[in-house]
């Protein structure tokens, strides 16, 4: 049976908005599902999987694990690029965000998916990879990182196309993947992207030769998110 899944499109929204409205969902859903454990099944309390998509105006953020020494511009470079950067209670290293890239963020607890954190980034990371094979683009993981990649086998021409970074507590989820549609890939020049000094960053528009329509691209994705996941989208 699919479990249903509540879609949002936030549209551009400031990160620091979108990171507190996923907060409120993420801690709901996590006090829901502890409240529950302690109610008999006909009183449990309703509790909501989620799938937020938006676009960010032009920011940094650096995962729990992150370098600073990875952002390569000052502060002022930062102010005149009108560029923000954020330390993030997500996993991963340093990326960007910014007009033209789906940021998704699923607020999902993994128990109603029966999943692991690992399987659920694997899974993550396989409707990114259907859904570049629908525009003929082969994709796929790379050993030792997350996100999906192009060019795995090519040295010298692998190239990240979406990244992920995620946080979970109680096995529910909270921030999630950024994909590059119609990104100004410039952007990634001023850091080392996911930590990587040796590795390029890509996007649809780059890889096919066009400017792509990107509510139709959200809606390939979404449609890929919902069959692996076996998840009925709501609106």
């Amino acid at each position: 049976m699919r479990i249903p899944v509540l879609y949002k499109d936030l549209g551009l929204m400031d990160y620091q908005e979108a990171w507190d409205y996923q907060e409120i969902l993420f801690h709901d859903t996590i006090n829901a599902k502890t409240r529950n454990i302690e109610l008999p099944q006909c009183e449990v309390l309703p509790k909501t999987n989620f799938l937020l998509f938006c676009e960010h105006p032009h920011v940094y953020t650096i995962g729990k694990s992150g370098n600073n020494e990875n952002l390569l511009i000052t502060e002022q470079q930062l102010k005149d690029k009108g560029a923000s950067v954020y330390k993030t209670n997500r996993g991963g290293d340093i990326t960007y965000h910014g007009p033209g890239q789906i940021v998704g963020y699923p607020i999902l607890d993994l128990e109603d998916f029966s999943l692991g954190i690992r399987s659920y980034i694997e899974k993550l990371e396989q409707a990114i990879i259907d859904s570049l094979a629908d525009y003929g683009i082969k994709s796929e993981r790379l050993d030792g990182a997350t996100g999906v990649w192009i060019d795995t086998d090519k040295p010298g021409k692998t190239r990240k196309i979406c990244a992920m970074g995620v946080r979970a507590s109680r096995h529910v989820t909270m921030h999630g993947f950024a994909f590059n549609v119609n990104t100004n890939l410039d952007y990634f020049g001023y850091i080392n992207p996911c930590g990587f000094t040796d590795k390029g960053v890509t996007s649809l528009q780059k890889e096919l030769g066009r400017e792509m329509d990107i509510e139709e691209v959200k809606k390939n994705i979404r449609s890929h998110i919902a069959k692996t996941f076996d998840m009925y989208l709501n609106e």
